[in-house]
């Protein structure tokens, strides 16, 4: 562990700022994105043409109030301290800003900030940050859509392959390789027995995709801990939900939220404490 100066944590925690800002941006655009690109897809192969829309992507148009359409200016969209100074509210209609925009924003710093504190600002600094943004935002896009978008997760998968191989994680390149394997794999096999079984899809190809990141990450022994863990908080959460009659978008409750947060608590504390938690 190499501990950072306050300055190189400082500047970490600045940078989380910013990138939880952006990811508020892809949490809310990229499901409609594709949803928008499946739509043009369907309606090519049913031979129907699609007037082209207006230009939607990560970068256009500009934020804007979603009730009154203000659009946002830049000395409104300071990471945090918008939110503070606007006190949750749209300058313009005073129509409450959604808390989750702050709290991811803040998540991710604090995220980038332990990075920083464990490995000062280096390039394994800096690939566990990236790891630790890409698995909030896969959570928060599952659990608002059931989706775990090919764009988030397979560039996780290979950058955990080449952390490995650039040794900017402690795994070795042949336990990554199996991990992101026996991920997919295991995953896979389960979805298929169920099915099976129950005639019903219990689970999404993301979660395979996104189980398989995690090996690679963290090697193919880290993978019985994460799983346990991910099903723990999900028996625990969806009860609790099916108790309150409130279960996620379509009556699911997605996977890849326990995943990723399975994820995040291996990098936090190591995959043995995570089975000594859960009594093994």
């Amino acid at each position: 562990m190499l501990v950072s100066s306050g300055f190189d944590a400082a500047l970490m925690a600045l940078l989380g700022l910013c990138v939880g800002s952006f990811l508020n941006v892809v949490i809310y655009r990229l499901p409609l994105m594709l949803q928008a690109q499946w739509q043009t897809d369907c309606d090519a192969l049913c031979g129907k043409s699609t007037a082209p829309g207006e230009p939607f992507n990560l970068s256009v148009p500009r934020s804007r109030c979603p009730k009154c359409g203000h659009l946002i200016a830049w000395h409104e969209n300071i990471p945090l301290l918008s939110y503070i100074f606007l006190r949750g509210k749209c300058s313009a209609c005073a129509t409450p800003i959604p808390l989750r925009y702050a709290v991811v924003e803040m998540a991710t710093a604090l995220m980038f900030l332990y990075c920083a504190v464990q490995w000062g600002i280096s390039p394994t600094a800096l690939a566990w940050s990236s790891f630790c943004a890409c698995l909030l935002t896969l959570a928060l896009i599952d659990w608002d859509s059931t989706l775990l978008p090919d764009d988030l997760t397979l560039p996780l998968l290979w950058a955990g392959l080449l952390a490995a191989v650039l040794h900017w994680t402690p795994v070795a390149l042949a336990d990554a390789v199996w991990g992101a394997a026996a991920g997919y794999t295991s995953l896979w096999l389960v979805y298929w027995v169920f099915k099976l079984f129950t005639g019903k899809e219990g689970m999404g190809y993301g979660d395979f995709k996104l189980f398989a990141a995690l090996g690679a990450w963290f090697g193919w022994q880290a993978l019985i801990p994460m799983i346990l863990m991910a099903s723990a908080l999900g028996a625990v959460v969806g009860i609790g939900l099916k108790l309150k009659q409130g279960e996620g978008p379509g009556g699911q409750i997605p996977f890849g939220p326990f995943l990723a947060s399975a994820g995040l608590t291996a990098l936090l504390v190591g995959p043995s404490a995570i089975l000594r938690a859960v009594g093994l």
